[in-house]
């Protein structure tokens, strides 16, 4: 019978966050606009620590979501060394006990990379450490990788051969119920007939934000080429148009409700968008020049869309500190923005915005296809908003 017994303390004194290696200043610099008062503690590449301020502070779901560049924020119980993996179970066991932890299942990660992504010692030294310490707690060694709503989670983050990081945490959110935060098929090759990662990352961002796709929708995607994102869409019964001056793969070509306008995003006519549910935006250009891209489309006139799914490339981590200007030009169009650095992309955040007023169009409306299909005759006047 499965435990589900979480400590009696609201929130421990410490918590720790794994992020992108590299994330570590852009991460401790949002902690602090998140939570004044709250100090960074120790860190190594891929993990940051911090001590709480006295006083209430945030649950870890809401953390989770405020801490952007956090793939995962446990309440940590520290550092265990030992010289083997045995003698570090039985630490590890041994500091959940005093802290009144009593677990119904495990996440283990390696410090700096999923799983080892590709890295077949890491990747036995995670599921060995996992196997020994289910055993140790006396659940069963084939219970799933992924947490249930609801579950206490015993954390270890395996730092180096003689040392790990551990902690707890109840799963919630969609990432929490993820080891390390890290999507199932982060640290996997590509499923065969996948034309680039760009189908693990939207997969991802579906799952993590939830987003409310509807097959039978229609979502454009600017920055198209070579199609993996479209892919994803399509999978999920949506008409698709991508844009990009590059050929998406021959594989995306042929699919039924897919159609490809060969330009750039600045290009397309404004009318061509009458009709669009969904937005998607990857373009390998500045943040600015993406906003710029997006916004011309979800201010124009008569384009009513249920959301963006747009990605923002970072060059230098120091552009993080932009973030909340960018969020702001998004609400200023009318949307409500998310952020968060998927574990399946680059150097990057991606951003999810629906309407603030909780919807557009009725579904109930039936906007034949051809509108974004093909190209549409220009209309003698601008058509009129909805």
């Amino acid at each position: 019978m499965k435990q589900n017994t979480q400590p009696s303390s609201a929130l421990g004194e410490f918590l720790l966050c794994a992020c992108q290696p590299g994330a570590e200043d852009a991460l401790r610099g949002q902690a602090a606009l998140v939570l004044p008062g709250i100090r960074p503690g120790a860190w190594r590449r891929g993990v940051v620590t911090f001590r709480l301020p006295e006083g209430d502070a945030p649950s870890l779901d809401q953390l989770t979501a405020d801490l952007v560049f956090a793939h995962a924020v446990i309440h940590s119980l520290g550092q265990v060394s030992g010289d083997s993996p045995e003698a570090l179970v039985c630490e590890t066991i041994a500091r959940s006990h005093a802290a009144n932890v009593q677990p119904a299942t495990v996440h283990v990660w390696n410090r700096v990379t999923p799983a080892g992504r590709g890295v077949l010692p890491a990747i036995e030294a995670v599921g060995a450490a996992r196997r020994l310490l289910l055993e140790a707690l006396g659940l069963d060694p084939m219970h799933p990788a992924e947490a249930q709503p609801g579950e206490c989670v015993l954390d270890c983050v395996i730092d180096s051969p003689t040392r790990w990081w551990v902690g707890w945490h109840a799963a919630g959110s969609v990432p929490s119920r993820w080891p390390g935060g890290f999507h199932p098929a982060a640290g996997e090759p590509l499923p065969d007939g996948i034309v680039s990662r760009a189908w693990l990352k939207l997969d991802e961002a579906i799952r993590v934000f939830e987003i409310p796709l509807a097959s039978g929708e229609r979502v454009i995607e600017l920055g198209a080429s070579p199609g993996g994102a479209c892919q994803r869409l399509l999978e999920a019964g949506l008409h698709v148009v991508g844009v990009d001056p590059a050929l998406v793969d021959p594989v995306v070509a042929a699919r039924p409700r897919f159609t490809q306008w060969r330009m750039r995003a600045r290009e397309v006519p404004l009318e061509r968008f009458l009709g669009c549910d969904w937005l998607v935006a990857d373009m390998s250009i500045d943040p600015k020049s993406t906003l710029a891209a997006v916004g011309r489309v979800a201010t124009a006139r008569g384009v009513r869309l249920s959301g963006i799914i747009a990605t923002f490339k970072i060059s230098d981590w120091s552009r993080a500190a932009e973030l909340s200007g960018w969020l702001d030009c998004v609400r200023s169009w009318g949307f409500e923005p998310r952020a968060r650095q998927l574990s399946t992309s680059g150097q990057e955040l991606t951003v999810v915005a629906q309407p603030r007023n909780g919807g557009k169009k009725s579904r109930s409306s039936k906007r034949p296809t051809s509108k974004i299909k093909g190209r549409p005759p220009r209309p003698a006047k601008r058509p009129r908003a909805e």
